[in-house]
């Protein structure tokens, strides 16, 4: 940040892909300074999975699968994608204060690409995606739940469950961006997040729901990423799950990135 502020001036025409990277990393640095500082940040993403873990598995593991154990097994996979979606809504939060506050204002000043404080926002909350991993997988683990594969199959859940959060934080910076209080950033993102989550096969399998949201609940993008979690950590099928979920988020980021980027320059123009 300081040597992006000394070299403050009037932006240049135009700022290639990999200084536009650079200009994103050295924000997500910010970003994760203002975790460091304010810890607090991250108590809805240790808080939480905790919360869902002990509430859904003895509450309902025993009337859904006949017992928490084997409940548990089902549960844990979707709640890291579950996770990871509650996890992106801070970066729509973050940069509507940021804009409310006039950061945007010095940010504009500076040679930094346009895209530079969208992408810093997206990736800082990478620390976020990883420390609420850690905590449910610790936490599951003491409750007894058991990975079943290799770590290497550990490593590639965790890694794609990471970028899917990353995916989805396009549509919580084009709210983000698009309405005028931060109050409102968090009511939309989670009117979003929760009928998309529990309309999917996070908790329940779909067998059991009405016939149009079966049939939505099999193609759901977060269906389709706790059936590729599944995979990777209790074992089964990995390849058919896995292309539903890149493809998904290939879509979600190739329509939200541009309409995010629509918005910022809208908000601060």
């Amino acid at each position: 940040m300081s040597t992006l502020a000394a070299t403050a001036g009037a932006p240049p025409a135009r700022i290639g892909p990999a200084r536009s990277l650079r200009h994103g990393i050295s924000l997500a640095w910010r970003g994760t300074v203002k975790i460091k500082k304010n810890p607090e940040q991250l108590l809805d993403v240790t808080l939480q999975p905790i919360l869902f873990l002990v509430m859904f598995v003895y509450l309902f593991g025993g009337a859904i699968s006949g017992s928490t154990d084997t409940y548990m097994q089902f549960l844990v996979p979707g709640l890291m994608v579950q996770n990871a979606l509650f996890a992106s809504l801070s970066a729509g939060v973050s940069l509507n204060t940021d804009v409310n506050k006039g950061v945007f204002d010095r940010f504009r000043s500076m040679p930094i690409a346009r895209s530079a404080p969208l992408v810093g926002a997206v990736l800082s909350d990478v620390l976020r995606y990883l420390v609420g991993l850690a905590v449910l997988l610790g936490f599951a683990a003491i409750l007894g739940f058991r990975i079943q594969t290799d770590p290497v199959s550990t490593v590639v859940a965790a890694a794609l469950v990471v970028l899917f959060g990353l995916s989805f934080c396009w549509i919580a910076v084009f709210v983000g961006m698009l309405v005028k209080q931060t109050a409102a950033v968090q009511g939309v993102m989670v009117a979003l997040v929760m009928p998309i989550t529990f309309g999917s096969n996070v908790f329940v399998m779909p067998e059991t729901m009405p016939g149009w949201l079966q049939a939505w609940a099999e193609v759901s993008p977060v269906s389709l990423a706790a059936d590729t979690m599944r995979g990777l950590v209790d074992g089964g099928a990995v390849a058919g799950p896995l292309l539903g979920m890149v493809a998904w988020m290939a879509g979600i980021v190739a329509v939200f990135f541009p309409l995010a980027m629509w918005a910022y320059r809208r908000r601060v123009s």
